[in-house]
């Protein structure tokens, strides 16, 4: 197979995907297509996260035309790619045992008790369960991905790779970025904190850790960025730690703003626990070149974060370890400056909208030569599981099974295993 034709379905086109689907576009021009299924919601498009239409862009809740062409490009393109969209438009596909790509983060991420819910159960047996056996592959948009589905009756067995979401990446001179940093803090490093406030992102963490940094006499600025449930209670638990001085709230800010803020930053805290399914604010930091400390348990931190070298890692929920971690970094202010540049490598060089959409391509082109390798009987026995990828690491390399706990098992270096 040599793939010239990419159709791409999902809820809503938004800014983590542009810059994918842009990626895509230049390869394949019209051979590529978004299929949008569904409005975006309205606190997200009131959060920037709204893009003009792009010539790829196809909108099936448009008219009855659009749908059917949605239909046809599911059913005759060479490869589609997955994403939170009705699973109707690839039934006819799977019945002819044609490659499809599912874009997913975990499914397990709040434990098993979905299945306790009928309607949900119902879905997961009619996607997962009963298309074991279908040339099925899993792009996973987390590093938890694989041994979740593995949970799920060992749904995928041998079919997960690496993957995530790829906003735009930036370019900078990493010489006057570092050197602006560096102008804009002084001798005080700043700390930067972005997101929805929500209990899931636990922003409280990093107050706490602060405040007893700030009572063994450690000097920093705190931003923190963003709005929701938890934004007031926040705002109290600064005023009640004592903090009030060193940081300051902002609301949101647009997309392409967001990032400037990032490329102001030197370091960048990211506390969510694990219903935090990928964590696109690491993948940006680190473009933004930031020094990262992340919870171990979102999804993008194992893939991403390389204790040690591009960021720290701390065990989430524990206040003692980010307090540890950040004495790291303001103990040994060079480490900021190292962290920050590796971290920008790394995006440059692997973690890009233009290195996976080519990847992707190549995958799938793999896949389909193993398989036809293989006699009919052959790729039935094995569920269409293929050996290995073409790619080491990084974006569509093999993802291997990873626990909630890894930290404990296997240490803090073992990140990016």
């Amino acid at each position: 197979m040599n793939v010239k034709t990419l159709t791409f379905f999902s809820n809503y086109f938004n800014h983590h995907q542009k810059a994918l689907c842009d990626a895509w576009y230049a390869i394949l021009r019209d051979g590529f297509t978004f299929v949008e299924t569904m409005p975006m919601e309205g606190f997200r498009s009131g959060m920037g996260w709204g893009e003009e239409d792009p010539p790829y862009l196809l909108r099936t809740y448009e008219s009855e035309a659009s749908y059917q062409k949605a239909l046809k490009l599911a059913e005759g393109s060479d490869l589609v790619v997955m994403g939170t969209a009705p699973e109707s438009f690839i039934e006819k596909r799977l019945q002819q045992d044609k490659i499809v790509f599912r874009y997913s983060e975990r499914p397990l991420k709040e434990g098993f008790i979905k299945f306790f819910i009928p309607r949900l159960t119902k879905k997961y047996i009619r996607m997962h369960i009963q298309n074991r056996k279908k040339p099925v592959y899993i792009l996973g948009a987390s590093a938890f991905t694989s041994l979740d589905y593995h949970k799920m009756f060992r749904s995928y067995e041998g079919r997960c790779y690496r993957f995530g979401y790829f906003p735009e990446i930036f370019t900078y001179d990493t010489d006057a970025l570092m050197a602006d940093k560096a102008a804009r803090a002084g001798k005080i490093p700043t700390i930067l904190w972005m997101g929805r406030m929500l209990k899931l992102k636990h922003p409280d963490l990093l107050l706490k850790a602060l405040a007893g940094l700030k009572a063994e006499g450690y000097a920093f600025r705190l931003k923190m960025v963003g709005e929701g449930e938890e934004r007031k209670h926040v705002e109290e638990l600064a005023g009640h730690l004592g903090l009030l001085e060193e940081t300051e709230f902002c609301d949101f800010y647009k997309p392409r703003e967001a990032r400037e803020i990032m490329a102001q930053a030197q370091i960048y805290v990211m506390t969510s626990d694990k219903l935090e399914g990928w964590g696109s604010v690491i993948y940006e930091a680190q473009n933004a070149a930031c020094a990262q400390i992340a919870s171990h348990v979102c999804g993008a931190t194992p893939w991403l974060v390389k204790h040690g070298k591009s960021g720290l890692i701390f065990e989430s929920g524990s206040v003692s370890d980010l307090r540890e971690q950040l004495k790291v970094l303001l103990d040994e202010p060079e480490r900021i400056r190292t962290y920050g540049l590796n971290a920008y490598a790394q995006m440059q060089d692997l973690w890009n909208p233009e290195t996976a959409a080519a990847r992707v391509i190549k995958l799938a082109e793999y896949i389909d030569a193993k398989l036809a390798e293989m006699t009919e009987e052959q790729r039935k026995a094995c569920g269409y599981a293929v050996e290995g990828s073409p790619f080491a690491e990084g974006p569509c390399s093999v993802a291997p099974f990873l626990k909630n706990n890894w930290i404990r098992e296997k240490g803090k270096d073992y990140a990016n295993p």
